[in-house]
């Protein structure tokens, strides 16, 4: 078991520069031959070589202000032993049985908890780790890797002779040993047991048992158990604890309380079990949601890898719009700086240093607390490009700790909370009702007593028989099923969802999509193929080339014609704007070579490959020394580098937005053949040319990017200001000028097979479909066009003028405003701010990390699942996983269903709920022995009917294209809506009439004298109102499948198999009650005829339901409107009396709870814990002592980096909302 090492010193005589770069010894960096097939694994890393310059004017700053000062760095003054100490909560993370490398979890988690240079020192530094972790900082880890034969130990690791060695000889990967593309049984297997893999625990999922009981854990049910407990002890008392006389049959009064007992456990199990079914369909869809791509080097090739395949050791790429899935340390980049806040609570963009250089000057004594080359899980990378190594992940990474215990429960959606709150008032009119049938009852009761000769127990049980009325009337008017039917259509949207590329992160998203009134939708890559193509272009501001046929009017000559007359030098600016000037790099893809990037970038890498005979990327970039970077910026619209050339002077390159570049330069490329560069100030008629050859470009709907270039005697210009932080760099917009005009290219992206009809479809929706776009207004406007979106009387505007507005100019011009062109990500935010003000519901679309503001001001945010950055992603409710418009209109169009699922329910169990509290109500007030037509039983199975089967049946209807021909439904707009409430209250006096019918002039009609045979003539008619009763429901369940006033209820039917099988699984459970209920469900077996009888007063619930369509909704509003006053002015009168004369009653009621019934409960929770505490056992404990450690921890992460321990944390500890990412959010119930 390998324990914390504790070595006496660490020499000063470490190397202070990084590894030898020897191209002979890195083959993956420069490969041998030019005609290799290598990818140029390390890409990053090739110019990333070049970052720590040694320039003279990038050293400068190291050997002035800071040599003379040493140990600058918070705990510089530590030994390693101390540095390295263990924590008394965390010691079991210090050993690791059989570790082959030379470190533990434990030991690297110290570098981030804090951050401590001082462990960073006594690790080794970066040089330490590679070799400690057994790694290559180049090429990554080996996809080969199984198990560990050679151990290394800690002593081993940060050895200084054997870092000598490594630096002189880094292993070189020949091209045919790299493997990929292969599964390798027992990959990583050492690492996986020493580090674990990159996963978090799963929130453990409640077990069907739990469910069970949470399913029966009602107070009403529990209740109506008691009592049916009681009924069934009676009952047995009075079968066999009784004499009878000789001619009298055997008592069965104890069924009822069997049965009852029953029905309680089947509605228990088929709650439970459906909750178990929604509960597992959840966490798939959450274990999808958390996965996603990361580039990793392995075997020297630069990978996509899922997140989860994260290992300790291996070499990731850095970006801008990254989440940082592991814990790590920087290896190299440029311009990184992150947003630690999710992890740390720190506000402030942390800039971060290479392990090499910090470690340098760690060794020189000139370090601070200020060098920061710690990468933190969590954390947002701003901007920049690198690579790091990867020190810690899953529950051992800084960010899975905190997410660990974290895990809260899910949030219901706004669509549950309207309803759980209806479902309380519906059950508060229905506990009203029962309270007052239990008044009446017990009355009667109580006067009958005096004259009653039954027996102690048959009283008993008849007092039993109304309470269990009443809880059960109880039990069916309280529509719990409200909302798990909403959780029942989420689920099942959410899971087709998927299916058809809409990753559903937050539920609410879901239901809001559904009433969508506009989308704020990106062009690139949504509207488009993002499959991009250079297919014109204009060298200098001379003639116009193409690849093949006219991109404009004018005579093109073809690519290959210019370009194979372009001089060495020229050719070779035209590489180095296309290669270097790039974040773009070659890798793999689905086991195939390719670029991985900007569409846009691999584009041009395209261009330069098949045109320029460039050859890998990473062999153009490796004798590429690069002083700057200028990562692109959404406002400024463009990107650029600075490259140090060989004669001693220095390059600025960029290129971006042409119109805009244009306006930079003040010189052009005139001879593209001559041997050296020609150039020219750029004339009037040169730069008109130059900006018309764009806007021709633009017109045939091409995206333009320019490329431009100037040189300097030295870097920074001593005219230009330099970075705060950073004196190396200059402030690039005043080195942004006097630019020399390269050459514009004209980039096309294809629209999309099926757009144009997507935003048609939307716009017939009632969905104002907007195009935001950072192309110029001209290609903005053709494509829109091209698309749809764009109308004869449509408004086009570009970002700078649209900011620029007053909020009332604005708000006036907003519905005619159709497309937004050069638009940044705030005119985006600006423009779904306004939209939501007007009252509208705006969905939007985002890829960039500069989009997340837009995406969460939106109702919706849609993220890019190919092209989104990982920032985006978690900023979005919905992820776009094929990038593709018409993937948004699905998921309104199963918004919509969502809501109509809701709705449907909701009619159905409204209605149901009437009928069954009114029926049950007057049937027993008016009967004799007070017993209703439906007994405790039947109401269950009636109970079971609505709130299972029907939201089973009613939410997995699946929506068709004609769900889009309506209009959306306002955010204000009501629950129930007038022509669902004139089906309701149609359907309920249909029933009711039908119902009393049968029981009280059913005698009649079919000649019962019911006073006959003991009662069984009575038991027959009841028998026929219940069936009827529930035929009634399922009839009317098909009515229920539509909302509009069209007849026909069949629509789609055919293929919703769970309505089938639900209908199938309620007719068959109806028929076999009525044959084998007996005595159970209080019925008699009936005939053919009494079925018939059944049957045809059931059946024309349909086509009464046609007739209440007939009835235009604007006449049912104005009879609404009327009954509704009516009811209110004799309504509101009653309750205040009622609430005065049972004021008094309430306040004591309260009072009591108050100093009897709360205290009661708090000294027996105390007693509880008390009890509990001391039966707790070892294990109990060891997780007690596991929490302390946790928090601990976590106020060690709380605590900024940049101040000592002791010191209060400059920021909160980071709350739920500002740690990304948010769960799926999806809802259990």
């Amino acid at each position: 078991m390998s324990q914390p090492y504790r070595p006496d010193s660490l020499s000063e005589d470490r190397p202070s520069t990084p590894p030898s770069t020897d191209p002979t010894l890195l083959s993956l960096q420069v490969p041998s031959s030019p005609t290799t097939k290598s990818l140029g694994g390390d890409t990053l890393r090739s110019r990333a070589s070049s970052f720590n310059s040694t320039a003279e004017t990038a050293r400068s700053r190291a050997n002035s202000d800071v040599r003379t000062i040493r140990s600058r760095f918070e705990g510089d003054e530590l030994t390693p032993e101390e540095a390295l100490c263990p924590d008394q909560t965390n010691e079991k993370d210090f050993e690791v049985h059989d570790n082959p490398f030379a470190f533990s979890p434990g030991q690297l988690n110290k570098t981030l908890n804090p951050k401590s240079l001082a462990v960073y020192k006594a690790l080794g530094g970066l040089r330490g780790l590679e070799r400690g972790l057994k790694t290559d900082t180049v090429a990554g880890l080996s996809v080969d890797e199984t198990t560990i034969s050679e151990k290394i130990s800690f002593e081993e690791a940060i050895d200084l002779t054997e870092q000598k060695k490594a630096s002189q000889s880094r292993p070189v990967i020949r091209q045919e040993d790299i493997v990929s593309g292969h599964e390798v049984p027992g990959q990583y297997h050492d690492r996986k047991r020493v580090y674990n893999d990159n996963r978090l625990p799963v929130k453990e999922s409640l077990s069907i048992w739990r469910l069970f009981w949470n399913a029966y854990n009602d107070r009403i049910l529990q209740i109506l158990t008691a009592a049916a407990v009681v009924s069934l002890a009676l009952g047995i008392y009075e079968a066999v604890g009784q004499q009878r006389a000789p001619d009298e049959p055997q008592s069965l009064d104890w069924v009822e309380g069997l049965a009852i007992e029953v029905a309680v456990v089947i509605v228990v199990l088929v709650t439970g079990l459906n909750d178990y079914r929604r509960e597992k369909q959840f966490v798939t869809l959450n274990a999808k949601k958390d996965d996603r791509q990361v580039k990793a080097i392995r075997s020297g090739k630069s990978l996509m890898i899922s997140v989860f395949d994260v290992m300790v050791g291996d070499v990731l790429h850095l970006e801008s719009g990254d989440s940082v899935p592991a814990d790590g340390v920087l290896i190299s980049g440029h311009g990184i700086r992150c947003d630690e806040s999710s992890a740390t609570g720190e506000s402030d963009a942390m800039k971060k240093v290479g392990g090499d250089e910090v470690w340098n000057r760690i060794v020189e004594g000139t370090a601070t607390s200020k060098l920061d080359p710690f990468i933190i899980s969590g954390s947002k990378v701003l901007e920049g490009v690198g690579t790091y190594l990867v020190t810690s992940v899953g529950v051992n990474s800084s960010f899975g700790k905190i997410m660990v215990s974290l895990q809260t429960k899910n949030e219901n959606t706004p669509l549950q909370v309207k309803l759980a709150r209806m479902a309380n008032w519906i059950g508060y009119l229905g506990t009203t009702a029962a309270g007052f049938l239990f008044f009446i009852l017990l009355v009667r009761f109580l006067v009958g007593l005096s004259a009653s000769t039954a027996t102690a127990a048959a009283k008993g049980s008849q007092f039993l028989d109304i309470f269990i009325v009443a809880i059960t009337i109880i039990v069916v008017a309280v529509p719990e099923g409200l909302p798990v039917a909403v959780t029942l259509a989420l689920s099942f949207a959410t899971k087709r969802m998927y299916k058809e590329n809409n990753l559903v992160r937050k539920l609410r998203a879901c239901e809001t999509m559904g009433n969508a009134t506009t989308i704020c939708s990106d062009k690139t890559g949504t509207l488009t193929q993002n499959k991009m193509t250079v297919v014109a272009g204009m060298l200098g501001t001379g003639s116009i080339i193409t690849r093949g046929g006219a991109a404009t009017e004018k005579v093109a000559e073809h690519f290959s014609t210019v370009f194979s007359r372009v001089s060495p030098a020229v050719r070779s600016l035209l590489l180095q704007s296309a290669a270097i000037n790039s974040t773009a790099f070659e890798g793999e893809e689905n086991g195939a070579a390719t670029f991985i990037g900007s569409k846009t970038e691999t584009a041009i890498l395209t261009l330069a490959r098949e045109q320029l005979g460039m050859g890998p990327v990473a062999e153009e970039r490796a004798g590429v020394e690069i002083v700057q970077l200028i990562p692109f910026d959404s406002d400024r619209k463009c990107m650029g580098v600075v490259i140090r050339l060989a004669s001693g002077n220095y390059r600025l390159l960029v290129k971006g937005a042409a119109e805009l570049l244009l306006a930079k330069a003040t010189r052009e490329l005139i001879d593209a053949t001559e041997e050296n560069l020609h150039v020219h100030d750029l004339t009037e008629y040169s730069r008109s040319h130059a900006s018309q050859t764009i806007e021709d470009f633009a017109s045939q709907s091409l995206r333009t990017i320019a490329m431009l270039y100037k040189d300097f005697p030295a870097w920074p210009p001593a005219e230009a200001r330099r970075i705060e932080g950073d004196h190396s760099l200059a402030v690039f917009e005043d080195v942004f000028q006097d630019m020399t005009f390269l050459a514009v290219l004209g980039i096309q992206d294809p629209l999309r097979d099926g757009v144009s009809q997507a935003v048609k479809k939307c716009q017939d929706a009632g969905v104002m479909v907007r195009m935001v776009t950072g192309d110029n207004i001209t290609t903005a406007s053709a494509i829109a066009t091209q698309c749809g979106i764009k109308t004869p009387d449509g408004l086009v505007m570009e970002g700078p003028k649209f900011r620029q507005l007053f909020n009332a100019d604005m708000d006036a011009l907003l519905p005619q405003l159709q497309v937004l062109a050069r638009s940044s990500p705030d005119d985006k935010r600006i423009l779904v701010a306004r939209l939501k003000h007007l009252g509208e519901t705006v969905a939007v679309t985002g890829d960039g990390t500069n989009d997340g503001p837009a995406l969460k001001t939106a109702d919706v945010g849609f993220s890019m699942g190919i092209a989104g950055t990982e920032v985006a992603k978690e900023a979005s409710a919905i992820i776009l996983m094929d990038d593709n418009f018409s993937s948004i209109v699905n998921a309104i169009m199963w918004g919509r269903s969502v809501n109509d699922a809701v709705a449907k329910f909701l009619q159905f169990q409204i209605t149901v709920n009437i009928t069954a509290v009114v029926l049950a109500f007057v049937s027993a007030v008016s009967s004799p022995d007070m017993h209703s037509v439906l007994s405790a039983v039947q109401l269950l199975w009636v109970n079971l009917i609505m709130d299972t089967f029907a939201a089973l049946a009613l939410a997995t209807d699946a929506p068709s294209e004609k769900i889009l021909n309506r209009p959306p439904v306002p955010k204000r707009a009501a629950l129930i809506t007038t022509n669902m409430w004139k089906m309701i209250l149609g359907q309920a006096v249909y029933q009711l009439a039908v119902t009393f019918t049968l029981y009280f002039a059913g005698a009649k009609i079919l000649h019962y004298d019911l006073d006959a045979n003991n009662g069984l003539l009575r038991t027959e008619l009841n028998t026929i109102v219940f069936n009827t009763f529930v035929w009634m429901q399922i009839f009317n369940e098909f009515n229920n499948r539509r909302l509009d006033n069209k007849f026909n209820i069949f629509e789609g039917v055919l293929k919703n198999y769970f309505f089938i099988g639900i209908n199938a699984i309620m007719i068959g459970g109806q028929i076999m009650i009525i044959f084998v209920g007996g005595k159970a469900f209080q019925i008699k077996r009936i005939n053919g005829h009494q079925w018939a009888i059944c049957i045809l007063c059931a059946l024309p619930c349909l086509i009464w339901a046609m007739v209440l369509r007939s009835v235009p909704d604007k006449y049912a509003a104005v009879l609404f409107s009327f009954v509704g006053r009516t009811w209110l002015a004799v309504f509101r009168p009653l309750m205040s009396a009622l609430a005065t004369v049972f004021s008094p009653v309430g306040k004591a009621y309260r009072a009591f709870s108050r100093h009897i019934i709360q205290p009661t409960k708090r000294f027996s929770k105390r007693a509880t814990r008390k009890v509990l505490r001391k039966k707790a056992t070892e294990e109990e404990k060891e997780q007690i002592a596991s929490d302390e450690e946790r928090a601990i921890q976590l106020k060690k992460v709380e605590t900024s980096p940049t101040e000592p321990p002791q010191t209060p944390p400059s920021a909160g500890f980071p709350t739920q909302s500002q740690l990304s990412p948010p769960p799926i959010t999806l809802t259990t119930a």
